[in-house]
C-alpha cells in the first residue's frame, strides 16, 4: 500500500509497506497463532485458495502485538510452513495499528522521489517522538489534496525498527525472506474488499463495521467507501471465555482452552457460561458503537461484520445484531473464490474470520500499485 523510503538501514532486512511483490504468503502473527494463507490467480478476476494453516502459539508468545518469545514464534513459522508444503518463501507480515505512527500530509506536486523524501522526513520529525535513526520511515502520494489541487496528499507510516525486525526474524528463522511489512488494519481493508463484492450495491456509501474479537482485545475498523473512518481497541476478547469455563468448571486453564476448542463441558456450559460470554461481547460492540456516534460524524453503522477466532461461535452474530440492532454476519473473505484440493470448504468455513488479516497480507501478491 505505501511506497517510498526514507531513513532506511540499507542493512535493514525487510523494507517497511513495502508494494507489490513476487508469489508470497500471508501470515499473521496474533497473540494466539501465527495464521498463513497463500492465494492464487484464478484468471478472470478471481482467485483460489491455495493453502492455509494456522499454528497455535503458548501464552505470553505474543503480548500486546509484541513478540516477546522468540524462539517459540519462530518455531511455530517453521511448523506452519513445513505444514503448507509450498516452494513459496516469501511473505508478507504486518504490524498491529498501534504499533505504527501514521499522519497525512499535503506538499506541493510535482516534486522529484528523492525531493518527497526529504520533505517527508522533514515533516516526519514534527511528528514521530523517536530519533529518526530508529524507526522504519515510509510514504505513499494518495492523490491531489482536496484542499488545494496544486498539492498532493501522502500518508507518511512510521514504526520503531525492533518492532518489525523481531517478526522478520522468526520469518527468516523458518528460511523465509519478508518482502511486505503492512499494518493489519490495513490488511483487513483489503480483504473486506473481497466481502464486499457481495454486499448490497458493493457496500457503496455504507457504514461497515468490522469487528475483530481475538484472544484478549477487541478490534473495531469502521469503514465508509473502503477507508477506515474508525478505529479503536477494546479490551475484551475470547481469553475471558477460557478464564470463566475455568473458574466455573474447577478446571486449569490449559484444560479450559482444549475444552473450549474440543467440546465436551457439562450441559449446563451453553447457558450458565457461554450465552453469558456472547451477552457482554455484544454490549461491548454497542459500547464501541457509541463512541463511534458521539465522536464522529456518523449517527449509524449499517453493517457489523464478525471476524477473528469468536467469530467462529455459533449464534454470536444473532447476539450481536440483537443487542446493537444492526444486521450482523461473518466475515468470510473466501467465499467467492475457488479452493485447491487441499482445502477442506467446511473447515475453512469455521477459520475463515480468524483468517482476515492473513488474507489481506496474501492479497499484496496481486497489488497493482
Amino acid at each position: 500500500m505505501l511506497k517510498g523510503k526514507v531513513n532506511v538501514d540499507p542493512q535493514a532486512v525487510a523494507r517497511f509497506l513495502r508494494p507489490r511483490t513476487p508469489p508470497l504468503i500471508g501470515v499473521d502473527i496474533s497473540t494466539s497463532a501465527v495464521k498463513f494463507v497463500e492465494l492464487e490467480d484464478a484468471g478472470k478476476g478471481r482467485y483460489r485458495v491455495e493453502r492455509y494453516t494456522i499454528e497455535p502459539l503458548p501464552r505470553d508468545a505474543v503480548v500486546d502485538g509484541s513478540v516477546v518469545n522468540l524462539d517459540q514464534v519462530a518455531d511455530a513459522f517453521k511448523r506452519g510452513w513445513k505444514k503448507l508444503s509450498t516452494r513459496v518463501r516469501n511473505v508478507a507480515l504486518a504490524l498491529p495499528a498501534a504499533s505504527v505512527i501514521t499522519k497525512r500530509i499535503s506538499v506541493p506536486a510535482g516534486q522529484r522521489e528523492d525531493e518527497l523524501e526529504l520533505q517527508v522526513e522533514t515533516e516526519a520529525n514534527q511528528y514521530i517522538p523517536f530519533a529518526l535513526e530508529e524507526v522504519n520511515l515510509d510514504f505513499q502520494v494518495l492523490g491531489p489534496s482536496a484542499d488545494n489541487p496544486d498539492d498532493v496528499e501522502i500518508l507518511i507510516a512510521a514504526s520503531r525498527k525492533e518492532k518489525i525486525e523481531d517478526r522478520v526474524a522468526a520469518a527468516e528463522s523458518a528460511g523465509l525472506k519478508a518482502v511486505v511489512m503492512d499494518v493489519e488494519s490495513y490488511a483487513t481493508q483489503a480483504a473486506f474488499a473481497l466481502i464486499s463484492a457481495g454486499l448490497p450495491d458493493s457496500g457503496f456509501d455504507q457504514t461497515i463495521a468490522i469487528v475483530d474479537v481475538g484472544t484478549s482485545v477487541m478490534n473495531v475498523n469502521i469503514l465508509r467507501n473502503g477507508e477506515s473512518v474508525y478505529l479503536r481497541e477494546q479490551p475484551f476478547g475470547g481469553f475471558q471465555l477460557t478464564q470463566e469455563i475455568q473458574r466455573h468448571f474447577g478446571l486449569t486453564l490449559e484444560e479450559a482452552e482444549i475444552a473450549k476448542k474440543n467440546g465436551g463441558l457439562p450441559e449446563n456450559y451453553e447457558t450458565e457460561v457461554l450465552q453469558p460470554f456472547m451477552d457482554n461481547l455484544a454490549l461491548e460492540v454497542a459500547r464501541v458503537l457509541q463512541f463511534f456516534y458521539t465522536s464522529t460524524q456518523y449517527s449509524s453503522v449499517d453493517r457489523i461484520l464478525l471476524a477473528g477466532g469468536c467469530a467462529a461461535i455459533a449464534g454470536l452474530d444473532e447476539t450481536v445484531g440483537r443487542r446493537t440492532q444492526v444486521p450482523t454476519a461473518i466475515a468470510n473473505p473466501f467465499a467467492a473464490m475457488e479452493l485447491s484440493s487441499k482445502i477442506r470448504p467446511r473447515q475453512l468455513e469455521v477459520d475463515a474470520p480468524s483468517l482476515m488479516v492473513a488474507c489481506g497480507l496474501a492479497m499484496r501478491r496481486f497489488d497493482p500499485s
